[in-house]
C-alpha cells in the first residue's frame, strides 16, 4: 500500500514500542520518516531497520522535555525533506512507585511526568504547525491513553497528563482546522511494549486480558495502524477525535468478568 506516498512524517518517541511500530508502518505506506528519540542508538537502529526493508528513514536525537530540542527536531526534518506533513507526538511515561494516589505522589515526579507526557505533545504541536502551514496543511496524531479517560488507584500524574493530551488535541483541531491541519489522538489500552512488559506484572496483564473483549492484549502494531490511518487522506474528515484502541476493555459493564466466571449471560 502507499496511502502516505509523498508525505514526510515525524514520529517522536520512535525507538521502541508504539512509536517504532508506527514509524515502520508509515514507511511501508510510502512516507519518508524521521525517527526521533532520546535514545540515539535505538533510534538509529529503528531507522536502519526501515531502510533495510526498502523504506526511507532518518534518525534524530532529541529531548522531548525541552522545547528547544523539539523545535530543532522539526527544523532538522524540514531541512532534510523540505516539508513536514505528519507529526506523531508519542512521548510519555510515568514513574512507578512515585506516581501514586494524589495525597502520596511525589511532587517532583508529578512535574516530570507532566513535562514528559503533556508538555512534549504541546511542544510538538506548537512547532510543527507553522511548518505544516507553509506546506498547505498536515495531520497531527497524539498518543493519549485510556488512563486519561478513567480514574484509578494510582498513576495520578500520568492519567492527568494523558487527559490533558486528549483536550489539547481538541483545542489544536479547533484552532487550526480551517487552515487544513487536522489533529486527532489515539488512546491505547494495555499494549505489550517492551516497557509495559517490564513494569506490568504477568498477573496484572492477565487481568487486562480478561477484561478485553478480544482474546488477547494489544500489540504496538495495533496502535501503529490506527495512527497511520489518522495521518492519511482517508481520514481527511476526521479531526478532534480520540480513537480508543483497547480491545473493548472499557466499553462493558464492570461486572462482566465476574458474571462470565459464574457462567451468567445476563
Amino acid at each position: 500500500m502507499s496511502r502516505l506516498a509523498g508525505k514526510v512524517a515525524i514520529v517522536a518517541g520512535a525507538a521502541f514500542g508504539i512509536g517504532r511500530a508506527t514509524a515502520a508502518i508509515m514507511a511501508r505506506e510510502g512516507a519518508r520518516v524521521i525517527v526521533g528519540d532520546y535514545d540515539a542508538d535505538a533510534a538509529g537502529a529503528a531507522a536502519e531497520a526501515i531502510r533495510s526493508s526498502g523504506g526511507d528513514a532518518h534518525s534524530i536525537h532529541f529531548d522531548a522535555t525541552h522545547e528547544d530540542s523539539v523545535r530543532e527536531l522539526i527544523a532538522k526534518a524540514k531541512e532534510r525533506y523540505g516539508r513536514v506533513d505528519i507529526m506523531h507526538n508519542n512521548v510519555g511515561g510515568t514513574e512507578p512507585g512515585k506516581d501514586t494516589d494524589v495525597v502520596n505522589l511525589d511532587t517532583a515526579a508529578w512535574e516530570r511526568i507532566l513535562r514528559l507526557t503533556l508538555h512534549s505533545a504541546m511542544y510538538g504541536c506548537r512547532h510543527v504547525i507553522p511548518v505544516m502551514l507553509q506546506g498547505g496543511g498536515g495531520a497531527i496524531v497524539n498518543t493519549a491513553s485510556m488512563a486519561g479517560e478513567v480514574g484509578d488507584m494510582g498513576l495520578t500524574a500520568y492519567g492527568a497528563a494523558k487527559a490533558g493530551v486528549i483536550n489539547l488535541t481538541r483545542y489544536v483541531a479547533t484552532q487550526y482546522g480551517r487552515q487544513n491541519i487536522r489533529c486527532n489522538a489515539v488512546a491505547p489500552g494495555l499494549i505489550g511494549t517492551e516497557r509495559a512488559n517490564e513494569v506490568v506484572l504477568p498477573p496484572v496483564r492477565k487481568i487486562f486480558e480478561e477484561h478485553n473483549l478480544v482474546p488477547r492484549n494489544g500489540r504496538p502494531e495495533d496502535i501503529g495502524h490506527v495512527v497511520a490511518f489518522l495521518a492519511s487522506d482517508e481520514a481527511a474528515f476526521i479531526t478532534g477525535q480520540t480513537i480508543v484502541v483497547d480491545g473493548g476493555a472499557f466499553i462493558h459493564g464492570p461486572t462482566l468478568v465476574d458474571m462470565r466466571k459464574l457462567g451468567l449471560k445476563i
